[in-house]
């Protein structure tokens, strides 16, 4: 293992713990392993309560749900498990302010899509229309349904809304994609940072500056943050397993939130066949783009991506274009034209051994000390 303070490698006394570290101290947890969040459907209560039961952190993304659903999601975790688990929001759910976009950005972009339309026998949908920020009435619902964690992307929350969840004993964990972003964080006085790297799946949660000018890698951004930030850190991105996350913990992680790995595993919200995508050759091939949201994030590439390649500028913003090709999504699955949508998976995805999120977990654990020996 390494010595952190004197850069040498010792070997570890047989008391050593790897698990007791700030990360799972702060957060009331066995082993600082975090199930990394999914929004769009892809969390499920089954897996966040088989991590956390397993002694490491479930975390549910709560993006598109309304505050009714929030209170009732909290409640289902609460009765499948009791020890702690982590709602994320997005803080900033709109690149677009309140109006409408030009008639001549939707041709642009409707332009784009038009044939993948045309070639499903589907209609264009109409020019979607933005609507307001949800934010700040899902705060309110997870402060009245107080569940362990909140944990959030995007940006920092107000120092009202932060102390609001402090006041009722909430911990909370910020994402970072940078070290500028990982500083704002610690000001604003997290709990825990994430440092995500941008081998990740999903979206990039860059905040302070474009995601496109965010793309430190995982074990880069841990050693940044590591040697200029006290609050504990936990690595996310381009790990699956117990060798990535003794790397990460050489590095000076105290954690490690893993979520391809899991969205791969039968207790996820996703498909049998976006799951089976994670466990193929094709999940070799993954790209960043903002072809499938208006934000930038990584998937397989499919025709559609690389159709659309090098079009970012033509695209409607997030969450409009998310929006526009819904019904292209939808009519896809249906006709189970794959190739013409892009499923989420980090650079990772290749060395993927494990449809058992409770085998994962386990093997993990099994796995780890004999890699920091």
């Amino acid at each position: 293992m390494l010595n952190l303070r004197s850069g040498f490698y010792f070997r570890p006394a047989a008391s050593f713990m790897w698990n007791q570290t700030n990360v799972s101290r702060t957060l009331g947890i066995d082993y600082p392993i975090l199930q990394g969040p999914f929004g769009g459907n892809l969390s499920s209560v089954k897996l966040v309560s088989t991590v956390s039961n397993l002694g490491g952190m479930g975390g549910y993304g709560a993006y598109m749900l309304t505050p009714e659903d929030i209170i009732s999601l909290d409640k289902e975790l609460k009765q499948a498990t009791n020890k702690p688990y982590n709602i994320n929001l997005w803080i900033s759910d709109s690149d677009f302010a309140a109006g409408e976009i030009s008639d001549e950005a939707f041709e642009k972009a409707s332009a784009l899509v038009k044939p993948f339309f045309d070639e499903l026998g589907a209609p264009l949908p109409a020019k979607p229309k933005a609507y307001p920020s949800r934010f700040e009435n899902q705060v309110e619902a997870l402060l009245t349904a107080k569940p362990p964690v909140f944990s959030f992307i995007f940006g920092v929350p107000s120092e009202t809304i932060l102390e609001d969840f402090r006041k009722k004993g909430i911990k909370l964990i910020g994402n970072a994609t940078t070290l500028d972003e990982a500083l704002a964080l610690e000001n604003a006085g997290v709990d825990v940072i994430i440092a995500s790297g941008f081998e990740a799946g999903g979206h990039r949660p860059s905040f302070l500056d474009s995601a496109e000018a965010s793309l430190t890698g995982t074990f880069v951004l841990v050693q940044q943050i590591r040697d200029k930030v006290k609050t504990p850190v936990v690595a996310a991105g381009g790990i699956a397993d117990a060798r990535g996350v003794a790397a990460a913990f050489t590095l000076g992680a105290e954690g490690v939130q893993i979520g391809t790995a899991f969205l791969a595993t039968e207790e996820s919200g996703a498909t049998e066949y976006h799951r089976n995508m994670l466990h193929s050759d094709a999940a070799r091939y993954t790209t960043l783009t903002r072809v499938s949201t208006g934000r930038l994030g990584r998937g397989i590439r499919s025709r559609y991506t690389e159709t659309l390649a090098g079009h970012n500028d033509e695209l409607l913003p997030f969450p409009l274009q998310n929006q526009f090709i819904v019904p292209l999504r939808k009519a896809a699955t249906e006709a189970k034209q794959w190739d013409l949508i892009m499923f989420w998976s980090g650079q990772i995805a290749p060395v993927l051994k494990h449809t058992s999120a409770k085998r994962l977990f386990e093997s993990i654990v099994e796995e780890v000390p004999g890699y920091l020996k």
